[in-house]
Order: structure tokens, then sequence, then C-alpha cells
């Protein structure tokens, strides 16, 4: 098995400052606490700025109105806003034109993947009751009736589907594994049911299938859902490392001026020790997922390296969290604390796609095939 290669292209750099600029400006912690409590979750305006910058459009083919970069060039961006906690349902549907991508038909693209560039709002719906990580374990049923498609079955943790103008969700199809394109139109009343999620920053919805029907050339048979599921860890890593950054700096700045028996506190070693190992897991994290970046769609090295971004970051990132809770003491245990917000989101985080445990094994089971 080869191990992944680190690399960080010019056009990653290009796109880590604009980013860092944008997303510091854009989603300051007021910001994204007013936004906890709006409807959408999200700043409409924004999301229609990130579309007028190309990000949405960064990995879609020219051909389908994109720049014709790849996922490589998206995790810097995502970095940032994972940093600065901008809520937006950008991950999704960048991960939703990948599944286009790597399994729509010719039609199904050029229908839909300008549209996504362009800033359409798009989601996915792979999680199910049942809470398996493998997301080729699924029990949501398409069966043909007539030129159409009679769906069933649920779904979970189906993020900005609120807000979405298209929803690909997986399901069974004679017996393999399938995804089906569902407009907003498709979608009855009383399809989706707001779920509440501890991370208060993003919107989940439960997707009830049961009752839907839609064309049958809405079908993507045998999707390559590997490739869905390694995107999905590299951009879910991304977000994370993000996170862990601003944690750390967050704790430091704490550090740095309270002050207790006259002291500051980040003088006492039981508190510049854990420090330290924060920021180690970080770089460590970070590295891991600029190697998953840069391994993306490589035949045997891929898998490798998504696995071990997102088991690094997960580890970061609720260790850092955890600390930053503890040192700032009581008030680190309140809403207000901004530690806690970071703290909930890295439990959301490992509860989507499996947390470092979950990738620790599947990683033994690939370097030891």
């Amino acid at each position: 098995m080869q191990l992944a290669d680190i690399g960080f292209s010019e056009a990653q750099g290009d796109l880590l400052e604009v980013a860092t600029e944008f997303c510091r400006d854009r989603s300051p912690m007021s910001k994204v606490r007013a936004l906890m409590e709006s409807d959408s979750g999200f700043d409409a305006a924004v999301w229609r700025e990130m579309a007028d910058l190309g990000w949405m459009a960064i990995a879609v083919p020219e051909e389908f109105g994109g720049v014709g970069l790849s996922l490589a060039e998206v995790a810097p961006v995502i970095e940032q806003m994972g940093r600065n906690m901008l809520a937006s349902p950008f991950v999704q549907t960048t991960l939703t034109a990948q599944a286009l991508l790597t399994g729509g038909n010719d039609a199904m693209k050029a229908e839909w993947l300008p549209k996504l560039a362009a800033g359409s709002v798009a989601t996915l719906a792979l999680s199910e009751p049942h809470g398996d990580w493998d997301i080729g374990h699924i029990d949501a049923r398409a069966v043909q009736d007539g030129d159409r498609l009679a769906l069933s079955g649920q779904k979970h943790f189906v993020l900005w589907a609120d807000s979405a103008d298209l929803i690909v969700a997986s399901v069974q199809f004679g017996g393999e594994a399938a995804l089906v394109l569902l407009n907003r139109d498709d979608l009855p009343a009383g399809a989706l049911r707001r779920e509440t999620i501890i991370d208060e920053t993003k919107r989940s919805f439960a997707l009830s299938l049961t009752g839907i029907s839609v064309p049958h050339t809405a079908l993507i048979k045998a999707p390559n859902l590997q490739a869905l599921a390694d995107a999905a860890l590299l951009l879910q890593s991304a977000e994370m490392v993000g996170g862990t950054q601003a944690v750390i700096d967050y704790t430091l700045g704490y550090l740095q001026t309270r002050k207790q028996f006259g002291k500051l506190i980040g003088e006492y070693q039981a508190l510049k020790h854990p420090m330290v190992d924060a920021y180690v897991s970080y770089e460590k994290a970070r590295s891991h997922l600029y190697g998953a970046a840069h391994s993306h769609g490589q035949q045997g090295k891929a898998a490798v390296a998504a696995h071990m971004a997102k088991a690094s970051a997960d580890k970061a990132y609720a260790y850092a969290a955890d600390r930053a809770i503890q040192f700032h003491g009581g008030f680190g245990f309140t809403h207000d604390c901004d530690a806690g917000l970071h703290r909930r989101a890295a439990i959301f985080h490992a509860s989507q796609y499996g947390d470092a445990a979950y990738h620790r094994s599947k990683l033994a089971d690939l370097l030891l095939a």
C-alpha cells in the first residue's frame, strides 16, 4: 500500500489568502451567534458573495461553468470557514457536485453543475436511522413503478435541506446501491423535519422518502460511493483543522491575559504543556489534511490519506476544545464561551462519517490488507 504524499500548490496558497481575509471579515463570532438564532442558519448575502468569488465553481469542470480545479483547491477555503465557523451549505453543495461528476449522466451534469457552480444550494442524504458510518449500508429503497421510481425509507442529518434546490439521496435499487436526484418540488409537505443537533451553527433535517415518486431519469446507478466518502472526509477534515486553529488561538489569548495570584496563568506548566500538545496535534492534522488533498483521486492513496486526515483532525479538534473549556474555568462551561461552540462542532463532526477510532480501524484494514 502506497502512503500519501504532501503537497501545497500555488493555487491553494492564493485561495487560502483570499479565504482567510473573507471568512474573518464576514464571520465574526458575534455574527456566528446571531445566525444560530436565525431561521435559515446562514447569510444569503454572504453566500452570494462566495458564488461571485467562484468558490462553488472551484472543483467543477470548465465545460459546466466551473473553474476546472479539484477538491485539493477547495480544502484551504473550507479550512478558513471552519476557523471562523462561517455557516453555509458550501461543503454539502460541493459534495453534491462531486456525486454528479463521479456518477451522473451527461444530462444530469448539464442541468445541475452550472447551477451549482453559480450558487444553487444542494445537499446529500446518506445517513439512515441505523447510524452505520458505512454509507454503502442503505435501507432506503427505490422501486420501479412504470416509468417512475417509488421511494421509501428515512434519511437523517440532511444538512441545509430546507434551503436546497437539489437533494441527492442514497437508495437500494434492484439490490444495489444507487443515488436519486430530488428537486425541491419533488418533496411533499411534511417530508422534511428539523432535527435538533449538538452543533447549533448548522441546520439538520430528517427526510422521509416514503411516498415520493421521481422519474427514472433521476436515478444514478452504481455510484462511486468510495470516492464520495473520500471527498466527504477530506472536506470535513479541512473544516475541523480550521476549527482547531481557532480554538487554540482563542485559548492562547486567554492564557496570555488572565492573571491569578499576580501571575499570567499561561506561565504555569500545567497549562503550557497541554497547549503544546494541542498545537502539535494541530500541525499533524493539518499535514494529513494537505496530504489527503494532494492525494485525492489517486488510486490506492486517496482512501488511506482520507482516513488519516479524519482520524487526526477529530483527535486534534476534540482535544484542543476540551482544553479550552477546562482552562477557561467556570466560564468555559457556559454558553457564552466560544470554546463550547467548537467542542460541540467537534462532537458533531465525529458523528458524521466516523470518529477517530473508526477511521483508525479502517486504516488498519487498508494498510494490512
